[in-house]
């Protein structure tokens, strides 16, 4: 068994964030909103407050947090759209789906921020950097919106990563670059570092993790509390925080695209099994306890329009349900090709109060009776 810090040292940490978020699903969704300044928030006569924009509005210095009104007057072509968490819970839990399916090991931030843990995850050949670039690819092709990642050692230096390069951005920090791109980080992107301790900081003469380093851990706790303890460490590219599970997930899935559309409902039940099994191994590599509350499918057709299909079930997942999810979702194609299939379950959390819990498995693998 390795040590703690031998595990440390071996960490392999994506953070993922998306970009601008909620203007990004706005613009998704209305094509007219795209290349002009607009926010979601509140309106500027009802003292509301700005939570994000695009990059065209970031560009006349708008930021989130900011009054609206604030910003209209920065920005006087500014469209500021009303909310809509639905839309955005959603999409959340669709980009939340496709994590999990590198990593059980993930750890929401928000809504649109995680951390997730690959050292253990054989995906791409166990690479975190072709993991990052494989989760950007699918939550554009399946969301439709950009994320930003960072991979790097240590959740530090990951979530530093992820905003090197906004938006649509990818930052590697290999082991070996640690000391020599910390010494030049800017002290201002310390998680922690706010106005008060970045002035406190600059009448110090320190603009640079480099500058920090010349410290001792004594003189920086003396400065500053218990947080030069911190501050000692990061400054070094140091940070030993594990990614915490903070809540076990709803959901898992398979799905496959297929190089050419299967044009019959035939030719997609024939994938059934194989996806049926690849689920079934899924399901036994969880760790936690779930119970089973619906099976699902899932059909991208040849004009690239999604639909999903589920029933309640309770208890073992039936390959018979599959098929007959199969038959419903190849219906509301109207003719057209199937290009992905998938299937998957969804969860409830189960807690020993709610008594025992039903079984995984066995599975009913018969199609009829």
């Amino acid at each position: 068994m390795l040590n703690s810090a031998t595990e440390t040292s071996l960490r392999k940490i994506i953070h993922c964030d998306c970009d601008c978020f909620f203007a990004a699903i706005e613009m998704r969704d209305d094509p007219l909103l795209r290349g002009r300044p607009m926010a979601v928030g509140g309106s500027s006569d009802k003292r509301g407050v700005i939570s994000t924009c695009n990059y065209e509005a970031r560009a006349y210095g708008v930021h989130s947090a900011m009054a609206t009104a604030h910003a209209k007057k920065l920005c006087p072509d500014l469209l500021v759209v009303p909310h809509n968490m639905a839309k955005y819970r959603l999409a959340a839990q669709q980009i939340r789906d496709i994590f999990y399916d590198y990593t059980d090991a993930v750890e929401p931030v928000s809504l649109d921020e995680a951390y997730l843990d690959v050292s253990a995850s054989s995906a791409c050949q166990g690479s975190a950097t072709l993991i990052a670039k494989e989760i950007m690819a699918r939550v554009h092709a399946e969301v439709g919106i950009t994320l930003s990642a960072g991979v790097a050692g240590n959740k530090f230096l990951a979530k530093i990563g992820s905003d090197w390069n906004k938006p649509n951005g990818l930052c590697v920090i290999l082991p070996q670059q640690v000391a020599d791109f910390v010494v030049e980080l800017p002290v201002a992107k310390i998680n922690g570092v706010g106005k008060v301790t970045a002035e406190k900081l600059q009448r110090l003469g320190v603009q640079r993790c480099g500058d920090l380093q010349a410290y001792t851990v004594f003189e920086l706790v003396e400065l500053f509390g218990a947080f030069g303890q911190r501050l000692y460490k990061l400054c070094r590219g140091e940070d030993d925080r594990p990614v915490k599970v903070s809540r076990q997930r709803k959901s898992l899935s398979v799905e496959h695209t297929y190089p050419e559309d299967k044009d019959s409902l035939s030719q997609c039940l024939q994938q059934l099994p194989a996806l049926f099994a690849q689920l079934n191994q899924r399901l036994e590599g969880l760790e936690g306890s779930y119970l089973v509350t619906k099976q699902f499918v899932k059909f991208k057709f040849s004009d690239f329009q999604t639909t999903t299909v589920e029933c309640v079930v309770a208890g073992s997942i039936r390959l018979s349900v599959y098929h007959d999810l199969f038959q419903q979702a190849f219906e509301r194609g109207a003719g057209l090709g199937v290009r992905l299939l998938g299937l998957g379950v969804r969860f409830q959390v189960s807690h020993d109060s709610y008594g025992e819990q039903l079984p995984l498995f066995p599975y009913d693998l018969t199609l009829h009776g």
